[in-house]
C-alpha cells in the first residue's frame, strides 16, 4: 500500500452558545496545527447563512491562515462560483498567489452553500445565477489566470492581476457525475465529496468516470483525485463514536429545514430521536470513518483502494475543538507525517 498524503478541510463549526469570531478563530489554529503535523494542504469551506458554520468568505481566511504558516497549501473548499465574477474570483486568488507563491488552491464548488433565498440576496440587485453557466464561468476563470481571453470574446485583453509570478492551482469539487465529468472536460483535478453523504455507493464509478473520461490540459496533464471524507480518529471505538453524534445531529436538523449550531455530545446524545430520525443519523455515521488509529487507517486504505487514489482531505467536526485537534495529531502520528 502506497502512503498516504493527507490534507485538511475545515467548515469552521460553530458550537452552540458560542460565536462564529471563536469559530473562525479556531480554524486559524487549526490550520496552524496542520502546518506543523505536516499536512499537505489546508482548505476552508464557503457556507451562508448557516448557523452552525462561520466561513463565509473562504479568501479572507486564507489569507489569514497563510500569512501564519510556513510549508502547508492553503485554498478553498471551495468558492461557491456561481455567487460571483469570474474575473473577481481571479483577481483575488491571483493577490493570494502573489502574496504566498506556490502556497495557494483555489477549489472550486457548484452548489450554493446556502438557500435560494440566501442565494438571491448574495446575488441581489441582480437575479441570482443560473447555474446553468458554471461551466463558461469556469472556462473563464482559468482563462483569466492563465493566457487570457481569446480574441473572439467579449472580454479579450482583460487580465487578472497582478500578472507575474505563478497562478493559484485549480481543483473542482462535487459528490455528483456531472462536476466529475466537467472537470474531466476541463483537465482539471477532482475533489471527490465523499463527506457529503451523496450518492457514495455511486463514488467509485463516478471517480473511475472522471479518469476515462479526462482530457489533459495546460492545468494538468493526468487526471488527479482527491477524496474529502469525513474522520473522527480518537482513543477508543466508542470515544469516536460518541463524538460523531453532535455532527449527526446537525445533519439531522439541516434536513429538517431546522438548521443549528454543533451540539455537545451530552445534548446530541439527550436529543428525543424516533426511529427514522435514529436511522438518518446511523446512515450518516456509516460514511464517516470513525475509530481509534489502527481502525481508521483500515478504513482510509480500504476507500483508497476503492477509489484508487492516495491523497484524501480530512473533515473532521465535532463540538470539542480539542478534541478535533487530537483527531488531526493522531492521523499525523499514524501516517507518519512530517511537519
Amino acid at each position: 500500500m502506497a502512503r498516504l498524503h493527507l490534507s485538511a478541510l475545515d467548515q469552521s463549526p460553530v458550537r452552540r452558545g458560542e460565536s462564529s469570531a471563536i469559530a473562525l478563530s479556531e480554524t486559524v489554529r487549526l490550520g496552524i496545527l496542520c502546518d506543523d503535523l505536516g499536512y499537505e494542504r489546508f482548505w476552508v469551506a464557503e457556507h451562508h447563512n448557516l448557523p452552525g458554520f462561520a466561513g463565509t468568505s473562504p479568501e479572507v481566511l486564507i489569507g489569514a491562515i497563510a500569512a501564519q504558516t510556513n510549508r502547508i497549501r492553503v485554498g478553498s473548499g471551495g468558492v461557491m462560483l456561481s455567487h460571483y465574477s469570474s474575473l473577481h474570483v481571479a483577481e483575488s486568488f491571483r493577490v493570494l498567489e502573489s502574496l504566498h507563491p506556490g502556497r495557494i488552491d483555489l477549489g472550486l464548488g457548484r452548489a450554493p452553500g446556502s438557500d435560494p433565498r440566501t442565494a438571491a440576496a448574495l446575488a441581489y440587485p441582480d437575479e441570482a445565477r443560473d447555474v446553468r453557466h458554471y461551466p463558461e464561468q469556469i472556462d473563464d476563470l482559468v482563462s483569466y489566470l492563465g493566457p487570457g481571453q481569446e480574441d473572439s470574446h467579449p472580454f479579450a485583453g482583460i487580465k487578472a492581476a497582478p500578472t507575474k509570478g505563478t497562478a493559484p492551482e485549480v481543483w473542482l469539487l462535487g459528490s455528483g457525475i456531472d462536476s466529475a465529468l466537467l472537470a474531466a472536460e476541463r483537465g482539471l483535478p477532482f475533489a471527490y465529496a465523499h463527506f457529503f453523504g451523496a450518492s457514495v455507493d455511486h463514488g467509485p464509478a463516478i471517480v473511475d468516470a472522471y479518469r476515462t473520461r479526462f482530457e489533459p490540459s495546460r492545468s494538468s496533464e493526468l487526471p488527479k483525485v482527491m477524496l474529502a471524507v469525513q474522520v473522527i480518529c480518537a482513543e477508543s471505538s466508542r470515544r469516536a463514536y460518541d463524538l460523531s453524534l453532535s455532527l449527526g445531529l446537525a445533519r439531522l436538523l439541516l434536513a429538517k429545514g431546522v438548521p443549528e449550531p454543533i451540539a455537545s455530545v451530552t445534548d446530541a446524545s439527550a436529543y428525543p430521536y424516533s426511529s427514522s430520525e435514529k436511522a438518518f443519523v446511523g446512515q450518516f455515521q456509516e460514511i464517516c470513518v470513525l475509530g481509534t488509529e489502527d481502525e481508521v487507517e483500515e478504513k482510509l486504505e480500504l476507500l483508497s483502494e476503492q477509489f484508487e487514489t492516495d491523497e484524501f482531505s480530512v473533515v473532521t467536526v465535532c463540538h470539542d475543538f480539542e478534541s478535533r485537534c487530537e483527531s488531526y495529531r493522531l492521523l499525523a502520528k499514524r501516517f507518519g507525517l512530517k511537519g
